[in-house]
């Protein structure tokens, strides 16, 4: 099996040129470089993680705590995270808490004593304090920590209010949002803000029904629909969904009881992941989080605190939407 020095001896350079090429330490020109990896390719040689771990003190891990990874918008983030994190030399270790306070505290304690150089949290189920505790570099997901914990999100704001004056544009007088629970201090709560504030200043009718934190599944919507929001449906022309789950369960709910979308309820999501870009019929209105692009953030802000480059200039992110057009909404038939 070849060695390091098996490569230095290849290309023609020192031993310590060749471990600067690996860890992209130093400055190193390009044609020196080349014959590095070219070295590498004739002899075959793959670099000891073990090692390269052991000499700068870290595992290379980070750790990613999601709420339901069988969720189509995790899934999808998860996926673009494992991608950016291989591509920086990381490893990524999926903890799914399934939105148990008790599980989440175990997760948290078994990234740590596995020694990950982070975590990314994206399950919000403990107190701060708790994840203050870690004593590591975290990035969150849609939640404020605190000010010493950066986070990435969608502008969950501007996406309530696009949301609410696209059905009010569509001519809805009498409006609905299904959201989680709104007593919690979490950023996709601002969706909520923003559909009621919106409602108030156009001067239309507007209620507010919650759902339950972390639960995420079709069969938990449309049960609740069927007993929660089906009775406010007589008065509704027009709902906001906190998710494309939740607003693809309103749609069969509609279609099972003769309610026809978007001629008497339309109806408007949130994501626009894989799951929904698959539906054909319908194709839900939604608006579309960039997910690649949260991902992105999430991993390059993780590890830029991890290797502690500019970390004063670490801030929060907070990313576009955009509306989808579909065909749970009707042409326009008014102007803001």
């Amino acid at each position: 099996m070849a060695s390091i020095k098996d490569v230095a001896k290849r290309a023609g350079v020192s031993v310590t040129t060749v471990s600067r090429v690996f860890n992209n330490r130093g400055y190193i020109s390009e044609e020196t470089r080349e014959k590095v990896y070219k070295a590498m390719d004739e002899l075959d040689y793959q670099p000891n993680q073990i090692a390269r771990a052991l000499q700068q003190n870290q595992s290379f891990l980070i750790g990613i705590i999601v709420p339901d990874s069988n969720h189509p918008f995790f899934s999808d983030l998860i996926k673009y995270i494992e991608l950016f994190t291989n591509e920086r030399d990381y490893k990524l270790l999926l903890c799914n808490s399934l939105g148990d306070a008790e599980k989440e505290g175990n997760y948290l304690s078994l990234l740590r004593q596995n020694r990950v150089d982070g975590i990314i949290m994206c399950s919000h189920t403990l107190e701060v304090e708790d994840y203050k505790k870690a004593n590591l570099p975290i990035v969150s997901f849609d939640r404020i920590l605190s000010n010493n914990l950066p986070y990435v999100s969608s502008d969950n704001f501007s996406g309530g209010e696009i949301a609410t004056k696209h059905l009010i544009s569509r001519g809805c007088k009498n409006l609905l949002h299904i959201s989680g629970p709104l007593e919690f201090d979490s950023l996709p709560n601002r969706r909520g803000d923003a559909f009621i504030l919106t409602s108030m200043k156009h001067g239309v009718s507007y209620q507010v029904k919650e759902g339950e934190l972390n639960k995420l599944t079709f069969d938990y919507f449309y049960d609740f629909i069927e007993k929660e929001v089906a009775p406010l449906l007589h008065d509704i022309d027009g709902v906001f969904c906190s998710n494309d789950i939740v607003a693809y369960a309103l749609y069969i709910y509609a279609q099972k009881n003769g309610i026809k979308v978007p001629e008497q309820l339309q109806i408007v999501g949130y994501d626009y992941h894989s799951f929904t870009q698959m539906l054909q019929t319908p194709k839900l209105t939604t608006i579309a989080q960039p997910i690649e692009r949260i991902a992105i953030e999430l991993v390059n802000t993780l590890i830029d605190l991890i290797e502690e480059r500019n970390p004063e200039a670490i801030n929060n992110t907070i990313v576009d939407v955009q509306l989808i057009q579909g065909e749970t909404t009707k042409q326009k038939t008014a102007i803001l």
